[in-house]
């Protein structure tokens, strides 16, 4: 491929370099270029252009970024069709990427105008998760290249580079030793958690069993029918293990069984054991933070298991690199001495909550929408206490219209205002004045629409959960059925361009000026979708018809 300047009379079934403008519309670049086009440059007077001319053996950038997307594909992997040289590729399932990091970095090293990004190996995933991106860099490469890569992709027919390993309906069986000083609430939440734990990766708990803490009562209870009928056995104590003669491994050496590993560079989780009984079942012996929801290193360990991966001690010596973790409150001796940081994602990113409520309410007609009764008070009131239900930080809400009314029907809630003195002019206005209130150490903004009050505190946690910047989760979207809907979260980096919005729009067109960077969050409900902007829609919802 030739790319430079060239006389504009020649460069008829080139490919244009650069965007731009002429006879009243937009040509984008890559675009190839007509005679018409050409008529057009040379009537303006431009002379020269900067453009690509393919060589004999050149793909273009979509057909050689389709041709490798379609090695991709398979049961659980989908691509779209291509599009200015890149095809991400998508989750059919849930389960986790399993990658071939070698001839990955293989594939990577052909050329430097040929790139595939990944998701780390062993991520878990759901459908729809973005897991990679192929990106043709220039307008065109050499077939040959193309067909190096494909060589190195069909070294292993039965391994991709990249696929999803699906979760399968495992059963688990949970052991707990207790102690006669145990409180009884701790047994339960241990359950509670598990069993949760244990859904997110489409496994389920089978059984449990409380025992003493003592090397014959465990091992009685791992050769116990329940235990055995499950899948996996996961055994945690009324204390930590703390050595491989502490009581739980050597209950498990004492029913047959054998200690493969014990100890693990994730923190939190460093005093997990792996094991197995006697009949090659997995065995796992939980650290105390397995008792907590939060991300720690069983994860790692079950996510592996449910997905048909086994687990080797020397998987386990190999997770450290991404193995420090976000701190637990529930730890003995935690990293920072500090309560909770309201507001902030699993990442430690400040998410600023702002709700827009300053609008002229006009397709309404005379009532004010968000003073209207939505069932349980004024729909304002309950659009931010969702939000403030959610555990974020108070509420910046902006307001206009009716701005002593909408502010008094938020009077006793925890909430910051910001005055819109221009709302006639639109949504962007609201959305600006927002922006301008918030602080220098804002990291993200949630946009709430004050008019949506079936927008959930989950559905708020999820969106603030997924938000983390430094993974290229910069712009965090809900969806139903496939649908974009609101609240949106945006990356501060975002600011700039949103406060250039004008008229009575929103910023959801960077969604899809910034594709790769957008991250959909699936939801159960249609509440993401749902907002009350008519007399017809307030009074289907207060039947409750919506």
């Amino acid at each position: 491929m030739k790319f430079g300047r060239l006389a504009t009379k020649n460069a008829a079934g080139a490919l244009l370099g650069h965007s731009l403008e002429i006879a009243g519309r937009r040509v984008a670049k890559g675009s190839k270029i007509t005679e018409s086009l050409v008529a057009d440059l040379v009537k303006d007077g431009i002379t020269e252009i900067v453009a690509a001319q393919l060589d004999p053996g050149d793909l273009s950038e979509n057909t050689a970024a389709a041709r490798l997307a379609a090695h991709f594909t398979g049961p659980g992997v989908s691509a779209p069709k291509a599009h200015t040289g890149r095809v991400n590729l998508h989750a059919r399932i849930s389960g986790i990427l399993m990658l071939d990091t070698a001839r990955i970095h293989r594939f990577n090293q052909v050329s430097e105008a040929i790139t595939l990004a990944t998701l780390p190996a062993f991520d878990p995933v759901q459908p729809n998760r973005m897991l990679a991106t192929i990106k043709i860099i220039p307008f065109a490469v050499p077939e040959r290249d193309i067909a190096a890569i494909e060589a190195i992709m069909a070294e292993k027919p039965d391994r991709p580079l990249l696929q999803v390993n699906a979760f399968k309906s495992l059963k688990a069986h949970l052991i707990q030793t207790v102690l006669p000083h145990t409180k009884a609430s701790v047994p339960e939440k241990t359950i509670a958690v598990t069993r949760a734990r244990l859904s997110s990766v489409g496994a389920e708990l089978s059984g449990d069993a409380q025992t003493g803490h003592h090397v014959g009562a465990v091992s009685a209870a791992l050769v116990s029918e329940a235990a055995q009928s499950a899948d996996i056995i996961l055994v945690i104590g009324a204390s930590a293990i703390v050595d491989r003669g502490d009581v739980i491994p050597r209950a498990i050496e004492a029913a047959g069984g054998t200690v493969h590993h014990f100890g693990m560079p994730v923190d939190p989780g460093n005093l997990l054991l792996l094991g197995q009984d006697a009949f090659g079942k997995p065995v796992i012996g939980l650290p105390g933070c397995g008792r907590s929801p939060k991300p720690n290193g069983i994860d790692r360990v079950l996510q592996r298991l449910a997905a048909g991966v086994a687990v080797t001690g020397d998987d386990i010596k190999c997770m450290g690199v991404g193995g420090l973790l976000t701190d637990i409150a529930e730890r003995p001796a935690p990293r920072i001495m500090a309560g909770p940081v309201r507001g902030r994602g699993k990442t430690g990113y400040r998410v600023a909550p702002v709700i827009l409520a300053a609008g002229l309410s006009r397709r309404m007609g005379a009532e004010n929408k968000l003073l209207a009764d939505v069932r349980d008070g004024p729909m304002i009131r309950k659009v931010v206490e969702n939000v403030l239900n959610a555990g974020l930080e108070p509420p910046l809400v902006v307001i206009g219209h009716d701005a002593q009314a909408v502010s008094g029907a938020l009077e006793g809630i925890a909430v910051r205002y910001a005055i819109n003195p221009s709302y006639a002019q639109g949504l962007s206005s609201s959305l600006k004045s927002g922006l301008a209130a918030l602080g220098p150490d804002v990291d993200g903004v949630l946009v709430c629409l004050g008019d949506m009050p079936r927008v959930a505190a989950d559905d708020v946690r999820a969106i603030v959960t997924a938000f983390d910047p430094a993974q290229g989760a910069e712009i965090i979207v809900p969806t139903f059925e496939a649908k974009r809907g609101n609240p949106v979260l945006f990356a501060r980096r975002f600011f700039p361009e949103m406060l250039e919005i004008r008229g009575d729009v929103g910023a959801r067109h960077l969604i899809g000026a910034y594709a790769d960077h957008v991250r959909e969050v699936p939801r159960e409900h249609a509440g993401v979708l749902f907002d009350i902007d008519t007399p017809d829609m307030l009074q289907k919802y207060r039947r409750r018809e919506v």
